[in-house]
């Protein structure tokens, strides 16, 4: 398994505009080869900043979604929101799953 964590820190003024984007996304990854699943987690405290989580069969399976057509359609959308809505860039983790303990 392979996940990748983009941390988005948005301005609170901007958390329900922004979290309205994720609630009404385009969905292209969802049917993409080796898709997992994708979690949009909001920050307990403030400051932090939102993680974007997917999760996907293997590495190689992310990477052909980043160079799809796709990929470029559904984060056409993700501008919609203007520059000051967030505090500073986003930061992509990339990670290999060494243990799971879901069955």
């Amino acid at each position: 398994m392979f996940v990748t964590m983009n941390r988005l820190f948005v301005n609170p003024e901007f958390h329900a505009a922004f979290e309205e984007n994720f609630r009404h996304r385009a969905g292209a990854v969802d049917g993409m080869p080796g898709f997992v699943r994708n979690q949009v987690l909001r920050p307990a405290q403030e400051g932090q900043p939102y993680v974007v989580v997917t999760t996907w069969e293997s590495r190689e399976h992310f990477e052909g979604w980043v160079n799809s057509d796709a990929f470029r359609q559904g984060h056409a959308r993700s501008g919609s929101l203007p520059r000051e809505a967030f505090s500073a860039p986003s930061s992509l983790e990339t990670f290999e799953v060494l243990l799971d303990t879901q069955g």
